[in-house]
């Protein structure tokens, strides 16, 4: 009997020892959150890499607070909300640090040139990503390189363009070409896209060549190939550069 009672003493002895760990545990998990609500709060936002918005847009777009906790605050919440309010930054392109211990640091980057699509007394804004992030008259669409031969369905500002699903080919093959330029930095020597050919996809370039490319070609490779010919033909002379379907590193060029 007496062996019983010690062993049930020593039951209980480590059952108290359990649930005073586990106290501990939740008192410093308390006192951690306490300290994280207390302390560090947003004292200064900084904002960098705009050029068409301000600073207080973008943090106005943030719907970050001075004042609020740089812990509890939700980042990818806010970077979408960002790209939702200010169509020509990306989410992709929105990075949000904190710095101890009260600073927030928004860093963005917005699209570069974007092409216009004109239908319906509307030039619809393109960016290289197929992102729409502008409406403007079509009186207006001069100012920018024109996509045609195609019609978007239900544009709207902040949404990624749409073509009818026979243009299957021709939405994927466009962006595609964009993501190319974009990245080779070139999207400022387009002049047009047109899709209207559904044997192949033309782009007038360089104010000089009117340039003929298959559908789902390589354009990262493609464009290296057009800019080699451009660069070893005079300054003045104008025309077409043709690129086989079969391969693209089959090039006929006819001069005007």
């Amino acid at each position: 009997m007496a062996r019983r009672r010690h062993s049930n003493r020593r039951r209980r002895r480590g059952n108290f020892g359990f649930l005073y760990k586990l106290l501990s545990v939740l008192v410093i998990c308390g006192a951690v959150v306490t300290a994280l609500t207390l302390f560090f709060r947003v004292d200064t936002i900084r904002v960098t890499g705009t050029e068409r918005y301000t600073e207080d847009e973008v943090i106005g777009a943030s719907g970050i607070q001075l004042g609020d906790n740089l812990f509890l605050l939700n980042k990818y919440e806010a970077a979408r909300s960002i790209a939702e309010k200010l169509p020509y930054i990306d989410i992709e392109d929105i990075w949000i640090r904190r710095e101890l211990p009260d600073t927030l640091l928004i860093d963005v980057a917005e699209c570069g040139t974007p092409l216009a699509v004109v239908q319906d007394g509307s030039a619809w804004l393109v960016s290289a990503r197929g992102k729409i992030v502008e409406q403007l008259p079509a009186a207006q669409a001069g100012d920018y390189a024109v996509i045609d031969g195609c019609e978007l369905l239900a544009p709207s500002v902040g949404t990624d363009i749409a073509l009818s699903t026979e243009y299957a080919s021709q939405q994927s093959s466009l962006l595609a070409l964009m993501t190319a330029l974009e990245a080779a930095d070139r999207m400022d020597q387009v002049d047009a896209i047109h899709l209207s050919d559904l044997s192949q996809l033309v782009m007038d370039y360089a104010g000089r060549f009117s340039v003929e490319m298959p559908y789902s070609a390589d354009y990262e490779q493609a464009l290296k190939i057009v800019q080699g010919v451009v660069d070893t033909l005079e300054t003045n002379q104008t025309g077409t550069i043709h690129l086989d379907p079969g391969s693209i590193h089959e090039v006929i060029v006819t001069l005007d």
